[in-house]
């Protein structure tokens, strides 16, 4: 197996989180196996969550955390996101991190546009994985919400900008979670990390 390029992004903005631990469990097994990680830890960045007056087309200047992740982004053939679940969504640090990150001409092109008039990615190529944590069981995720935050992060935010397909790997409830569920959590994990996919 040849080895991939892999960013790894730990979404959850506390120094201590399970997805912090999700994220180490499945970089450290990539590297593990010759997978080049590059690392990013949302609860290590200081950066601006808002565009304030800046736009599109004067666009607020990147803080140098939020530079080196656009650029590894831009490297990468694989992305690992491992995020919380809260209120429907994801955490408003992590959303403020592609709010800022995202931008047109480096990750999408408002000059041309596809068949369905949408601008064209500019992050094709790539795949993704995402850990997602919550309270909320799976079926009712799916049942009660619609898999909302999943169609959100493969459709609006990873699809968007070319990084297809986008995977899902789920953990619930995450909150009370003994040590030997977490455990095998972290195993899970591991062993996608081994395989890099």
């Amino acid at each position: 197996m040849s080895s991939k390029k892999i960013v790894v992004l730990n979404g959850h903005p506390g120094d201590k989180s399970l997805s912090k631990s999700l994220s180490v469990a499945y970089g450290e097994a990539a590297e593990a196996q010759g997978h080049v990680v590059r690392w990013h830890d949302l609860s290590q960045m200081s950066f601006d969550m808002d565009h304030g007056d800046g736009g599109y087309k004067v666009s607020k200047p990147l803080e140098a955390p939020l530079a080196q992740f656009l650029e590894d982004l831009e490297w990468a053939e694989h992305v690992v996101m491992a995020t919380p679940m809260w209120w429907g969504m994801v955490p408003a640090k992590l959303k403020g991190l592609f709010d800022r990150v995202l931008l047109p001409g480096r990750a999408f092109d408002t000059r041309t546009k596809q068949v369905s008039g949408l601008p064209t990615p500019l992050m094709t190529g790539k795949t993704a994985r995402v850990f997602l944590t919550s309270d909320t069981p799976s079926v009712f995720l799916r049942l009660m919400y619609g898999n909302a935050i999943k169609k959100i992060i493969s459709r609006q935010l990873f699809g968007f900008i070319g990084v297809k397909p986008t995977r899902f790997t789920a953990f619930a409830a995450a909150t009370a979670a003994k040590d030997a569920k977490v455990d095998s959590w972290l195993k899970k994990a591991a062993a996608l990390g081994a395989q890099a996919v």
